[in-house]
């Protein structure tokens, strides 16, 4: 499912227009984004939690050519599903 099939969803479910929807959609995503970017951590209770995690700089060996090199700080992505949610798919794919 992406972006446009979100929008599409949210118009047929709430009867509105798909133009009205996918404003809605983007608008979300778009303040999610720039809250991550400013270092935010984004909670949306019953679903997940994004947020970003600095990974600090560090020495790495290339295991073919043996030549050690740096890798700058760097920050990742992170999402981490809700409890509620991960028991409901457990529950659901039989684990």
């Amino acid at each position: 499912m992406n972006k446009s099939d979100i929008a599409k969803e949210l118009a047929k479910r709430k009867g509105i227009s798909y133009k009205k929807a996918s404003l809605i959609v983007n608008a979300t995503f778009e303040i999610m984004k720039e809250s991550i970017l400013n270092g935010e951590k984004v909670e949306i209770r019953g679903f997940g939690t994004f947020k970003l995690k600095r990974k600090p700089g560090r020495f790495v060996k290339n295991p073919r050519t043996g030549i050690e090199m740096y890798i700058k700080e760097r920050y990742v992505p992170v999402f981490k599903l809700a409890k509620s949610l991960k028991k409901e798919l457990n529950k659901k794919k039989g684990g």
